[in-house]
């Protein structure tokens, strides 16, 4: 009876102690969880991400306004990373894939966005700007050297979700340029509105210059494929940084480029080379710049890195 009793006791004793570890495990479950959402162990987000903010190549004129932003909302112990863009996304995935807490320099439109859930901070000072456009600027006398070109890069226009197509495409793995040609296939109607009573060049030469973006990319590949298909003629696409790109244009050593982020983006390269360019407006509306983290992380402003 004794010996019942002892190990009545002791099978109570054993559920008591697998009791009080499964509610310590469950304890610490919830610290992790809280981990993703920006409050490790009771660190600040800054500590969390050592005080970095992942951004893109250093003349890229969203690091200019990053470094603003951090100058003015008293950010003095946060460090702007450079880098490129592929670095920025990568680095972005492999924080992504374990929940740990980033912040990125972003913009729309670019395939990030449909692939994760991120958002941007909210910027009450407005250093980044009101919503921007992606404007097509071309040299002085392309109209008079190329007016076919000309005409069909005034024409030329398509929303985010359209470039998006082909962005998510050529993350995918596909080549650029084969996203493009498919892209302008399955969409023919859009392509002949762009194109229509145009008549084809035989093999004239036309350069194009574009910065590494993801966006620029899948924009210039298609003017590039419509150009070539379309419009006869032998294309050069020259990937440069921002700089370049814009004195290219300014000399007539460039005959164009769909790349031109105004009025904020690029509005240094605009205050220079306005004079020596001609502008042919929006070839998209509505994109935006700033800083972006994925949705789990708890800060929802600029000021929240304080």
């Amino acid at each position: 009876m004794r010996n019942r009793k002892t190990n009545i006791w002791m099978l109570l004793s054993l559920a008591a102690v697998l009791l009080l570890s499964a509610c310590g495990n469950s304890g610490n479950a919830g610290g992790n969880a809280g981990n993703t959402a920006g409050n490790a162990g009771g660190k600040s987000l800054g500590d969390q991400v050592k005080h970095e903010i992942i951004g893109i190549d250093p003349g890229a004129g969203i690091m200019k306004a990053a470094s603003a932003a951090i100058e003015e909302y008293g950010l003095s112990d946060w460090t702007l990373i450079e880098g490129s863009s592929a670095a920025m996304t990568a680095t972005l995935a492999k924080a992504i894939k374990s929940e740990q807490p980033i912040i990125i320099t972003g913009w729309t439109p670019h395939w990030m966005f449909a692939k994760y859930d991120l958002k941007y901070l909210e910027d009450p000072k407005k250093v980044f700007g009101e919503a921007e456009e992606i404007h097509t600027v071309v040299r002085k006398g392309l109209k008079e050297a190329h007016p076919e070109a000309y005409e069909f890069l005034e024409r030329f226009e398509w929303t985010s979700d359209e470039m998006g197509e082909i962005m998510t495409a050529i993350q995918e793995g596909q080549d650029p340029a084969e996203a493009a040609k498919a892209w302008a296939e399955s969409h023919s109607d859009r392509v002949d509105a762009w194109t229509a009573d145009i008549q084809p060049v035989n093999g004239d030469t036309f350069k194009l210059s574009y910065v590494a973006w993801d966006s620029e990319i899948a924009s210039t590949n298609l003017i590039q494929y419509i150009l070539e298909s379309r419009l006869g003629y032998k294309v050069t696409a020259l990937q440069v940084e921002a700089g370049p790109m814009w004195t290219g244009v300014a000399n007539g050593d460039v005959d164009a480029t769909a790349a031109a982020w105004l009025p904020l983006t690029h509005a240094d390269y605009w205050d220079k080379y306005k004079d020596q360019v001609e502008d042919l407006g929006a070839n998209m509306t509505g994109v935006r710049t700033g800083l972006v983290v994925p949705s789990y992380v708890e800060a929802n402003s600029i000021e929240d890195l304080k």
